[in-house]
């Protein structure tokens, strides 16, 4: 007779089907089975988050399986694996504290003992991915901050004023003094910078449905303010290369964009027609992310013009170092081929929204 250890190894190789598996493990003592199942999970989890992946990343794509249960349980196991350790790097504790707390509603045991072993074979079947921070057990590494928390506050309430005013005059006020402040501090940012700021990574997830065209989005801003974006459509995350305080901005900015996007997209698509709609959709997506592209890139070198000093041969060191960062964890990468235009509605459409969300 199998050992429960050995049942949980043979549903992950599929030496043994997932129902049998399960039905043995539903008659097995529950003490057992549970701190079987936990182990493994917990395994899971370390072969993940020393192999790159963090909190939040985990969360996000385990969530994204559609069950409820399965965020819940993951966020549990990382809790409990991040207490191992006395000390880590913050951003680490700060993105678990984060995630959603588990609901402790009630759920019958072969509901959870279902939910354990889906989640199981769900981690088994991500890969490992680059690490942008050091994992739990490794030496502390000291990390130049980010962007002062007071202009990104400040940012987010422009933002956030600009996303919900139904008025476009309004919201491309509030959008072009937000990124106004971002291109500034940035460029204090340039003047006070030190030999030990080095560029940084950080992954952000785009969501379905459109996600090329989102992922685009990301990049026009991402360019715009000094970074790189490198899209992985099979785990549906860009890795942005960049210092630390253009990340923030950019991930402020761009969030806030593809929610007036969203908006200004629903507001104008057209009624009827699965078809038409989704060819409306991607085609106001992909020029919205080119007309923000233009917008974008001249409000920059606006603020670059109006500084006092000659910026330009520090920027071009920097992102000399941003390239060198992105080509040293991707050092094989493909251009991707360009989303097809296939309504001309659409596209009118998006690039007029993009002209109501102008930042320049």
């Amino acid at each position: 007779m199998m050992s429960i250890a050995a049942i949980i190894e043979a549903v992950q190789h599929g030496t043994l089907s997932y129902e049998d598996g399960l039905d043995a493990l539903t008659v097995a003592p529950a003490g057992d089975a549970d701190a079987a199942l936990g182990g493994a999970l917990d395994a899971g989890v370390e072969r993940l988050v020393q192999g790159g992946w963090q909190p939040a990343e985990l969360h996000r794509v385990v969530a994204r399986l559609g069950d409820p249960l399965h965020g819940q349980l993951i966020a549990d196991v990382l809790r409990g694996y991040l207490t191992r350790f006395p000390e880590i790097d913050p951003r680490w504790r700060a993105q678990a504290g984060d995630l959603t707390r588990p609901s402790r509603g009630r759920a019958d045991r072969v509901r959870l003992l279902d939910a354990r072993l889906g989640l199981l074979l769900a981690l088994r079947k991500l890969p490992r991915i680059e690490i942008l921070v050091p994992p739990p057990g490794s030496p502390l590494v000291t990390v130049h901050r980010g962007a002062d928390s007071r202009i990104l506050d400040r940012v987010r309430a422009l933002l956030a004023k600009a996303e919900s005013t139904d008025f476009p005059a309004e919201a491309e006020a509030y959008s072009a003094k937000a990124q106004e402040l971002i291109a500034r501090h940035s460029i204090e940012e340039v003047r006070a910078a030190g030999p030990e700021v080095v560029p940084l990574a950080r992954r952000v997830g785009v969501d379905h449905p459109y996600e090329s065209e989102k992922a685009s989005l990301l990049d026009a801003v991402a360019r715009a303010n000094h970074c790189h974006t490198v899209w992985s459509p099979e785990l549906a995350f860009s890795t942005v290369f960049g210092f630390d305080a253009d990340i923030d901005g950019v991930e402020l900015l761009h969030t806030s964009l593809l929610v007036q996007a969203n908006r200004a997209m629903a507001a104008e698509e057209p009624a009827k027609g699965k078809a038409r709609i989704k060819a409306f959709r991607r085609s106001f997506l992909i020029a919205y992310a080119s007309r923000i592209a233009e917008r974008l890139s001249r409000a920059t070198q606006h603020e670059i013009a109006q500084a006092a000093g000659d910026l330009l041969p520090v920027l071009r060191g920097r992102d000399l170092q941003v390239r060198e960062a992105m080509t040293k964890a991707f050092p094989r990468t493909v251009r991707a081929r360009g989303s097809r235009v296939d309504s001309l509605e659409g596209w009118e459409s998006g690039r007029a929204a993009a002209d109501r969300a102008e930042l320049a």
